[in-house]
């Protein structure tokens, strides 16, 4: 057996085998190691439009597909076609190979390069910020929004003042760590990296795969490039996923049995400007097309549209299904359009992050009606009553609200779901609180959420509503019959979680693991966890759909930005379970 680099690209023709058998140097099986299927043809990809796929037209992915051996450390992956196959393990040295037959001997890592493999979250977990722990959930709400902290790129050593710079042109993205903690932050991280290359040996080690990945796989589909960032995404009823890219205005439709994605540039105004309503967010950022800023999605049940929120724009998006059309509504206000959901009265609910509202378009009508939240002192519902005027001046001179370790600013309502009974939840980020409104009666109430960072929720079969605590990296239940919370730690440390979804056919809570190159599930009924491994290092996800039929659930890879994970491309990832 030839044992290949990663970018040796020899063909070979791989036939039907019996199972690969993964071993160590001595001969001992090595259970749950992860062999990921690489094509060595690539499809040509039309890419014309400025390294992009122009609007409409179709092109084919490079699926990849990746198994796990089962506890006597075999696995089925071989396929007829010309593939490479790359051999992972915890603690063993990646092994690549042209085939997929017969053993493959991994050698084990030494115990130094054991340790730079850890995840970030684990690196994370050691950072000492002098038992400041409100410094601490301050930092990670901030620093951990669009990407992984301690991995390999970000614990490079840098002095305090090249920290504070990165710190600085962060906020300008929209990261509000506060003025007073910047050089707090600057010289924790500067002091910590330095001791942890130092002392790598504190640094915990990750948890351990485990025997039910032998009853999986995963797929993905490579779409975009190092600079995309695929924030979120929609599986519809048509079989087709919608995953949209935030930096570049586009959606990408993919056909998940045939690799085919085609791609829809979201149309802009001629005279808008780069950023949108933040005007100038990203100028400095290499190869920036955000005018309208793609973020989530939701489809009616009644004709099958699909609604995406412009973060950057005063609007509600429609994409037709049928025509492969754009409408835009124009909305009569609110700021920044962000989580989306529909309803069985296709009326059409988001989070309006910046204006602290919930907007609902009543499709029946047209009509937007706009539902304020509450401000939690006069101070803040002044800062509201002045945005209008506020994002009518020069985005160079538009002051910004000083963010504190309390509010960082503003309460952004975020997470947005409609529970079984048509009632609507949401969480606000910054004010550690939830909100319910009565579709009917247009009534809200507000509750105290008891942790920090609730960022999105779902609502189970039973009503319950499902929470991740982002700062403390917990998943929390709230009964609204009972208005009990209950918390459950997840099952790795220091994991941040972004987002989950709740299966309620199967009664099963996905999580983001953004951190911790993990997605995680939640048995409801058996109170127990299951961690997923991505195929791909420094893998951050931000949202989760789950498939009715099989239970298959998807995810994706959208790093900020994506050159930073292993690939340095962004891509649709699918997990299903293996037939009996």
């Amino acid at each position: 057996m030839r044992c290949l680099t990663f970018f040796l690209f020899a063909i070979a023709t791989a036939t039907a085998a019996d199972p690969l058998l993964v071993t160590d140097t001595q001969g001992k099986p090595i259970a749950q190691a992860m062999v990921t299927r690489t094509p060595l043809e690539v499809p040509r990809e039309d890419l014309s439009d400025d390294g992009y796929a122009p609007h409409g037209v179709t092109n084919i992915s490079a699926v990849t597909l990746t198994r796990f051996t089962d506890a006597s450390g075999r696995v089925d992956i071989a396929e007829e076609g010309s593939f490479f196959y790359r051999v992972r393990a915890q603690g063993y040295q990646d092994l690549y190979s042209d085939v997929a037959k017969g053993t493959l001997q991994l050698a084990p890592m030494s115990q130094e390069q054991y340790i730079a493999s850890y995840p970030s979250n684990v690196w994370l977990s050691q950072l000492d910020f002098g038992g400041d722990r409100a410094l601490k959930e301050t930092f990670q709400l901030n620093c951990a929004f669009c990407h992984q902290q301690a991995s390999p790129f970000m614990r490079n050593e840098r002095t305090v003042d090249q920290w504070v710079s990165i710190i600085e042109r962060m906020n300008t993205y929209g990261a509000r760590l506060p003025t007073d903690d910047i050089r707090p932050v600057a010289e924790i991280l500067q002091k910590e990296y330095r001791e942890l290359r130092e002392q790598p040996e504190r640094v915990p080690e990750p948890r351990r795969w485990e025997t039910h990945l032998a009853s999986i796989e995963m797929t993905e589909w490579p779409i975009g490039d190092g600079f995309s960032q695929m924030h979120d995404f929609l599986l519809h009823p048509n079989g087709y996923v919608y995953v949209g890219d935030n930096l570049f205005d586009r959606i990408y439709e993919i056909d998940a049995e045939t690799g085919a994605y085609t791609v829809y540039k979201v149309p802009h105004a001629e005279d808008a400007q780069l950023g949108g309503i933040l005007g100038n967010r990203f100028t400095v950022f290499p190869k920036m097309y955000n005018y309208m800023g793609v973020h989530s999605f939701a489809y009616s049940k009644k004709d099958g549209n699909i609604f995406i929120t412009p973060s950057m724009q005063q609007a509600l998006l429609e994409f037709d299904i049928e025509t492969k059309e754009f409408i835009t509504h124009e909305m009569p206000g609110g700021l920044y359009p962000h989580t989306i959901r529909t309803d069985d009265e296709d009326r059409v609910w988001f989070t309006m992050a910046l204006s602290s509202q919930v907007a609902m378009l009543d499709r029946t009508t047209g009509d937007f009606t706009l539902y304020d939240l509450p401000a939690r002192s006069i101070k803040e519902w002044l800062f509201f009553k002045a945005l209008p005027l506020l994002f009518s001046l020069d985005p160079e001179d538009r002051p910004l609200p000083s963010p504190d370790r309390e509010s960082t600013g503003l309460p952004m309502p975020y997470g947005i779901d409609v529970a079984p009974d048509g009632g609507v939840w949401v969480a606000r980020l910054y004010a550690n609180d939830l909100a319910h409104i009565d579709p009917d009666s247009g009534e809200v109430t507000m509750i105290d959420f008891p942790y920090s960072g609730p960022r999105r929720l779902r609502a189970d079969a039973d009503g319950n509503i499902w929470v991740v605590a982002f700062q403390v990296g917990l998943l929390v239940k709230y009964d609204p019959r009972t208005k009990a919370f209950t918390e459950y730690e997840l099952p790795v440390v220091n994991e941040l979680p972004y987002a989950l979804n709740v299966d309620r056919d199967r009664g099963v809570v996905w999580v983001n693991g953004n951190q911790s190159d993990t997605i995680l599930s939640f048995d409801i009924a058996e109170e127990t966890w299951k961690v997923y491994p991505m195929p791909r290092q420094r893998f951050f996800t931000r949202d989760i759909e789950v498939s009715e039929e099989d239970g298959a659930v998807y995810t994706s890879n959208s790093h900020f930005p994506t050159w930073q994970s292993e690939g340095a491309t962004p891509t649709l990832l699918r997990i299903t379970p293996l037939a009996d």
